[in-house]
């Protein structure tokens, strides 16, 4: 009985002993840091829905609004691959059409653009009133990866000064890095004004669409741990 009380405390203060060594002792200080900027997105996607409409007892049809949009896109230097369709409003127009004399017609494309006064211009070469509505679908960076990383290092940049000079107020120095958690990222999106050309709207020489234009905002946060010298009296 002895020998196994023995053991059993033998085992107990190896064990205590093992934690002990796994306790982390070292002295530490934890910061954030971040960096953020602003860009203007260069790569837009807007949607284009043109719609047949009568003029008079003449039906324009789809397919010269179409001819229509496919010049204005080629005469503004965009590239045809750049100009997709995106959704028709009856999956055979064709049945449809026999069936119904006076169906008109609509189709939806998607338009990838870097430069929205080109978009401008290709709007002023196509009949107005065969143009439905227009909007803006999405919006990118073409850069935003290469940005993310230039943006993370100078957080943990910014991130090291400010423990650097909060250490050295405790006469103190950073001592290396214990740990990086990246805080994620942070990426607001402008917010535009749907804009659209009704066709009741197109009657006016001037009815244009209106684009509020903004930046996309980049913000990014990293929390690092730097361990301190042991010695508190040690300067930089």
């Amino acid at each position: 009985m002895k020998k196994l009380i023995a053991i059993a405390l033998v085992a107990f203060l190896g064990l205590s002993s093992a934690m002990a060594q796994q306790v982390d002792l070292r002295r530490k200080i934890s910061v954030s840091g971040s960096a953020e900027t602003e860009v203007t997105p260069d790569i837009i996607y807007i949607g284009i829905s043109l719609k047949e409409y009568l003029n008079g007892k003449k039906k324009v049809e789809i397919t010269e609004l179409e001819k229509q949009l496919y010049a204005a896109v080629q005469k503004a230097g965009i590239a045809k691959e750049n100009l997709t369709i995106s959704n028709l409003s009856s999956w055979n127009y064709a049945t449809e059409k026999k069936k119904n004399p006076d169906f008109l017609a609509s189709k939806q494309y998607r338009l990838k653009v870097a430069d929205l006064n080109k978009f401008n211009a290709i709007l002023e070469e196509i009949d107005a009133k065969g143009i439905a509505n227009t909007n803006i679908e999405s919006y990118d960076y073409s850069k935003i990866e290469s940005l993310k990383k230039d943006l993370k290092i100078k957080a943990l940049l910014s991130a090291k000064e400010k423990a650097t000079y909060m250490a050295e107020a405790l006469g103190n120095k950073l001592n290396g890095v214990i740990e990086i958690q990246d805080g994620g990222d942070n990426i607001i999106q402008p917010v535009y004004r749907n804009y659209m050309m009704k066709s009741a709207m197109a009657e006016s020489a001037d009815a244009a669409p209106e684009i509020d234009f903004k930046k996309i905002k980049l913000n990014f946060t990293v929390n690092v741990v730097f361990e301190l010298s042991p010695d508190l009296t040690a300067k930089k």
